[in-house]
């Protein structure tokens, strides 16, 4: 399955593949046991879900590698970190996106994607001299918008775990979210792309209005619902329209 994902992607990414060309990459058992599967996968998926052009490879590729980290689907990711930087998304910027979602899908979850993805970067010459520092020169804070943030949390929820408050505060948004390896634009892509996958809508609606104030447009980010569709299913992405409708129609007012 590894290499039927690259390849087939690599060959979107290039422009040189119809459906049927993807189709053949499958591997052979899918055909022998699901035909169908096999169809979807090289018509619909890889024919034309990742050819759209509402989304860009690049972002399709990120977004697709956080929502595996997300559900610890680990066997595939492999092929996917390498479709991520083929794609052009730095060797720094996967660094930090399996650092940015341990905050927001578990640490389990992404030591194992850091362990899937050392083959690859080992493989490419990749070295830890390339990847984001521990303690780099963060970007400026937007503190008016932190204040407000942090008055919000402290109110609703300071006496059910200041701890959890204090470390929201310290160690997310006046750390993590101002590392500078990975655009605005990027984090929130990501943290949206794992809400969704993990099923947790309810939380989308202070990140995706973040991922809009930060670049994403709106064509962007319902052909990202769209796509996660194929990675973590219709029911976790219908649940999830909702609140992306309510977002797009209160930014529009």
């Amino acid at each position: 399955m590894r290499t039927l994902i690259a390849t087939s992607a690599f060959a979107l990414m290039a422009n040189t593949a119809t459906a049927q060309d993807v189709s053949t990459t499958l591997r052979e058992a899918v055909g022998r046991v699901a035909p169908a599967l096999e169809a979807y996968s090289g018509e619909g998926l890889f024919g034309t879900v990742w050819t759209a052009d509402a989304l860009s490879v690049r972002d399709r590729a990120l977004v697709t590698f956080a929502a595996l980290t997300t559900r610890h689907e680990t066997e595939n990711l492999g092929a996917f970190v390498e479709l991520a930087l083929d794609a052009g998304v730095t060797p720094a910027e996967l660094s930090e996106t399996i650092t940015h979602l341990a905050f927001y899908t578990g640490w389990g979850n992404a030591t194992a994607a850091a362990e899937a993805m050392a083959p690859v970067y080992e493989a490419r010459g990749i070295a830890v001299e390339d990847l984001p520092a521990a303690d780099p020169e963060l970007l400026p804070l937007n503190e008016e918008a932190e204040a407000a943030r942090q008055e919000n949390v402290q109110g609703n929820f300071g006496n059910v775990s200041q701890s959890m408050v204090d470390y929201t505060e310290q160690m997310l948004f006046l750390d993590l979210w101002l590392r500078p390896a990975l655009e605005p634009r990027d984090r929130s892509l990501v943290t949206v792309a794992a809400l969704i996958a993990a099923g947790q809508p309810e939380q989308m609606t202070f990140h995706l209005n973040r991922a809009m104030d930060n670049g994403l447009t709106q064509e962007e980010a319902g052909a990202m619902l769209s796509h996660l569709a194929f990675y973590a299913g219709w029911p976790k992405v219908f649940s999830a329209m909702p609140v992306a409708k309510q977002v797009f129609e209160s930014r529009s007012e």
